[in-house]
């Protein structure tokens, strides 16, 4: 089973900037996935998006990384066969590291814009399927998240998600 991995990016900067490679094939070759779409957010200071994931067959894993700010960024299994079933990944990307990381199906993933104007984007393996979208409450006590923000900014849908140990998960 795959875990959550984050990835090293290839980075060269001089006096006049920065240049980065954000993805190539052998990222694709390395997480055995397909990415047919790419997604990207902004977000304010104390933004909370997540936790998400979208069900089987419309499964998605993701590559994210932060073009710029700084997210803490969180990823739970919840792969029922798991051994690691409802463990806490916790990251934290930012734009001045150059990394990506890599969330395997069947983990939920959110995230806290933790600076002002924070761009965060995705690659996804799989396109967006309304009817198979599912979150988990972003500050559900079982899971214990510190999303290091003092008021959290948080959707109406996030904020009305399910608790961890009430859903069903179909993976």
């Amino acid at each position: 089973m795959k875990e959550p991995e984050l990835i090293q990016l290839r980075a060269f900067g001089d006096d006049r900037g920065r240049f980065w490679e954000s993805f190539n094939q052998s990222i694709q070759e390395r997480t055995g996935e397909v990415f047919v779409q790419d997604n990207f957010a902004t977000s304010s200071k104390n933004v909370v998006r997540g936790l998400h994931f979208q069900n089987p067959p419309y499964a998605q894993a993701k590559l994210v990384s932060v073009l710029k700010g700084k997210v803490k960024d969180v990823v739970v299994d919840i792969r029922k066969e798991s051994a690691n079933y409802g463990k806490v990944y916790e990251f934290e990307l930012t734009g001045d590291r150059f990394e990506c990381l890599f969330v395997p199906v069947g983990f939920a993933h959110g995230y806290a814009s933790l600076e002002d104007d924070t761009l965060f984007h995705y690659k996804c393996s799989n396109f967006y399927h309304p009817e198979s979208e599912g979150a988990i409450l972003f500050n559900d006590p079982e899971l214990g998240i510190d999303w290091e923000v003092s008021n959290p900014i948080v959707s109406e849908k996030d904020q009305n998600a399910s608790l961890f140990n009430e859903f069903n998960s179909l993976f």
